[in-house]
């Protein structure tokens, strides 16, 4: 692409993520480098282990080689598509690794860093920063457990034990938590309009 003029940085996502497939180097270099940092930062934000979310952030670049071609723009953008590999990648691994559930205290700490800059930065998709607007809303029960079940993938019985709840209080708060981020999230924001 240098030789005809047009900058490589400079092509459409979907551009470079075809190059990627077609193993094209300097496609492929300039794809990493573009989404490197948001890829990393969602790892992190779920991982919490820099080491691992290396390891984690390399995986997804190596998936999204494998399988650019089943890539399908209808469904989302090509970040939103690598930070759903990234993020789902590093629930396996916390799952893969975790012999206990989360300590109760930990996920306080963890729902405040949703909401810091470095990982408000790394995850600067629209949809991703509208859904931790909406998860911070939610009552503090209501946000822990829908954060347990959804990004733990906790089970409501698992989260009752944990929080030390009967069974049917975790499922509606699970339930109540979804209904209010739908119904948030379906609504338009003011200033939206175009």
């Amino acid at each position: 692409m240098q030789e005809f003029g047009f900058p490589v940085g400079r092509l459409p996502d979907e551009a470079l993520l075809s190059g990627l497939a077609t193993g094209d180097p300097e496609l492929a270099v300039t794809f990493v480098r573009r989404f490197q940092h948001r890829v990393f930062g969602v790892a992190l934000a779920v991982l919490g282990d820099p080491q691992l979310a290396e390891d984690i952030a390399q995986q997804t670049f190596e998936r999204a080689w494998r399988h650019a071609q089943i890539y399908d723009s209808r469904r989302g953008s090509v970040a939103t598509w690598l930070t759903t590999i990234a993020h789902n990648l590093a629930i396996d691994a916390i799952r893969s690794r975790r012999t206990e559930p989360v300590a109760p205290e930990d996920l306080d700490a963890l729902l405040g860093a949703v909401t810091e800059t470095p990982e408000r930065l790394a995850l600067a998709d629209e949809a991703s920063s509208r859904l931790r607007a909406a998860v911070a809303q939610l009552p503090r029960e209501q946000g822990r457990a829908v954060v347990m079940a959804g990004i733990y993938g906790m089970t409501a019985q698992q989260i009752a034990d944990r929080e030390e709840i009967p069974l049917g209080t975790a499922k509606t708060r699970i339930r109540t938590a979804m209904g209010k981020l739908r119904s948030t999230l379906a609504s338009p924001n003011r200033g939206d309009h175009v």
